[in-house]
C-alpha cells in the first residue's frame, strides 16, 4: 500500500506543478508581460507531455498486471530495480499485490489438503455433486469402500449400482436425515443419510454424508438383551426356587401316607417340581449370554486356529459323509482374538451348517480365512437347505431357534463374541443354495 501512496503522489506532484505554471502564465498575461509568457507555455507544454508518457507507462504495467491476473499467474515478479524510477513504486505495489495472493492461496491450500484428509479418514461416506446434472465433484474413499466403486462421473451412475440408494440420495431434501438399507457384497447393512446444499458461484450442490450404523444398532441391540436376560433370569430363578423346594418338601411329606388320593397329589407335586426344575436348568442356560464381559486377546496364526477345529470337527462330520474343506488364503496369517471364544464361535457355525447339509447331496462346509476390505475375514459356507429371509432377520434373536431341541443361545452368544472383539457377524442365505456366514474382526484388534 505504501507503494501506491508514492504513487499517488508523483501524480499529485505533477498536477500541482502543472496548475502553479497555468498560474503564473495567468499573472503574467493579466500584467501584460508578454515577452515571458512563451515559457510558462513550453513549460505546459512539456509538462503535459511527460504526464503522458508517465501515465502510459503507469497504464501499460497495469495492462501487464491485469493480463497476469487474468491468467492468475501470480508468480511472476516485477523488476523493481531496471525500471524506471517513476514505476518502481508501481511495481513494488504489483509484486506486494503477487506475495499476499500467493500466502492467501498457499493457506487455503493448506486447508483444503488438510480438510481432505480428514475427510478421507473419517468412517463416514461424503459424496458432493452439482445440481441439477448430477456432476460428482468429490467423494471420499470410505464411501468408495461401502458402495464398493473406483470411481462415479456422475450421481446417476450410482443408479445402475444401487438404485434404492440412488433414488434415497436424490430424494432426501436437506437438512434430512433418512436411515437406508442397502447390500455389502454378501450382507445388508443400514445406513444413515445426511444431506445438505449449499451454492458456490451461482451454481448448487448437494453433500450427501453416508454413515454405516449396522454396528451401533448391534450394539445397542446387544446391550438391551443383555439387561432384559440379566433381569429375566434373576426373576426367574428367585421366584422358582422355593416352589421347587417347597414342592420337594410337599412331596416328601406326603410319601409317608399312602393313600390313593395323596398318590394323586404326590403326582401334580411331582410335575410342579419338574416343571421348576426345567425353568430354572432353562434360566441358567441364557445367563451364560452374561458371562463374557471381556476377550483375552492374543496373536493366534489362523493356521493353528482351524488346525484345532479341523482335529475336533472333522472326525463327526467324516462319520456323516460330509466334506469339510478349509482354506486360508495367506498361511502366515496371524489375528488377534480370544482364541477360546472364537473357536467356540465357529464350532457353533459348523455344527449349524453340519444339520443344513444333512439332506442335500455332496454336503459339503468350507471354512476359509483372508484379508479384505483390510479387515480379517472368517467364512464358514455350506451348500445346504439355506435359510428362508423370513427367518434371516430373526436368526439372532435371544431364544429363536428353527431346530425342536434348541435353545436360540448359539447365534445370539456368537454375536456378542464378535461385537467384544469389536467385529460382526453377517449371514447370507439363499434357500436350497447355501448359506455363509462371515466373522469380520479388525485386522488390528482394538484392546
Amino acid at each position: 500500500m505504501m507503494s501506491f501512496k508514492h504513487f499517488e503522489w508523483k501524480i499529485i506532484i505533477r498536477i500541482v506543478i502543472m496548475a502553479l505554471v497555468c498560474i503564473l502564465g495567468s499573472w503574467l498575461l493579466m500584467k501584460g508581460f508578454y515577452t515571458y509568457l512563451l515559457f510558462p507555455i513550453l513549460a505546459l507544454i512539456y509538462l503535459a507531455y511527460e504526464f503522458y508518457i508517465f501515465n502510459r507507462k503507469a497504464y501499460d504495467e497495469i495492462q501487464n498486471y491485469v493480463e497476469a491476473v487474468h491468467y492468475r499467474d501470480f508468480s511472476r515478479h516485477f523488476n523493481v530495480k531496471e525500471a524506471p524510477n517513476e514505476l518502481k513504486t508501481l511495481r513494488e505495489g504489483f509484486n506486494e499485490i503477487n506475495d499476499t495472493i500467493k500466502d492467501i492461496s498457499l493457506e487455503k491450500e493448506t486447508n483444503f489438503q488438510y480438510l481432505q484428509k480428514v475427510l478421507e479418514i473419517i468412517n463416514t461416506g461424503i459424496i458432493s455433486y452439482r445440481e441439477p446434472d448430477g456432476e460428482v465433484i468429490w467423494l471420499n474413499e470410505t464411501l468408495k469402500r461401502l458402495l464398493q466403486i473406483p470411481y462415479l462421473r456422475t450421481i446417476h451412475s450410482l443408479q445402475k449400482r444401487n438404485e434404492m440408494l440412488y433414488e434415497k440420495i436424490i430424494a432426501i431434501k436437506s437438512g434430512q436425515q433418512e436411515i437406508v438399507k442397502i447390500a455389502e457384497g454378501l450382507k445388508e447393512m443400514k445406513v444413515l443419510l445426511t444431506s445438505t446444499a449449499f451454492i458456490l458461484q451461482n451454481q448448487e450442490y448437494k453433500l450427501v454424508a453416508i454413515q454405516n450404523i449396522n454396528e451401533a444398532i448391534d450394539e445397542t441391540e446387544a446391550n438391551a438383551w443383555q439387561k432384559l436376560l440379566s433381569v429375566m433370569t434373576h426373576e426367574i430363578m428367585n421366584s422358582v426356587a422355593p416352589i421347587a423346594s417347597l414342592a420337594d418338601t410337599l412331596k416328601s411329606r406326603l410319601g409317608i401316607d399312602k393313600t390313593e388320593q395323596n398318590e394323586d397329589l404326590a403326582l401334580g407335586i411331582e410335575t410342579i417340581k419338574k416343571r421348576s426344575e426345567g425353568l430354572l436348568r432353562f434360566a441358567q442356560t441364557y445367563r451364560n449370554l452374561n458371562k463374557v464381559t471381556q476377550p483375552l486377546l492374543k496373536d493366534i496364526p489362523v493356521r493353528e486356529l482351524f488346525g484345532n477345529i479341523y482335529h475336533l470337527m472333522n472326525p463327526s462330520l467324516e462319520q456323516n459323509h460330509i466334506d469339510l474343506d478349509v482354506t486360508i488364503k495367506d498361511p502366515n496369517m496371524i489375528i488377534a482374538i480370544d482364541g477360546n471364544l472364537v473357536e467356540q464361535v465357529i464350532i457353533n457355525l459348523l455344527l449349524n451348517a453340519k444339520d443344513a447339509v444333512s439332506d442335500v447331496k455332496n454336503p459339503t462346509i468350507h471354512l476359509m480365512a483372508q484379508e479384505e476390505n483390510h479387515k480379517m475375514v472368517i467364512k464358514v459356507s455350506d451348500n445346504g437347505k439355506g435359510i428362508s429371509p423370513e427367518i434371516l432377520d430373526k436368526i439372532f434373536i435371544p431364544f429363536f431357534s428353527t431346530k425342536s431341541k434348541g435353545s436360540g443361545i448359539g447365534l445370539s452368544l456368537s454375536k456378542q463374541i464378535m461385537l467384544l472383539h469389536k467385529g460382526n457377524i453377517h449371514i447370507a442365505s439363499k434357500e436350497h443354495v447355501g448359506t455363509t456366514v462371515e466373522l469380520v474382526f479388525p485386522k488390528i484388534a482394538e484392546s
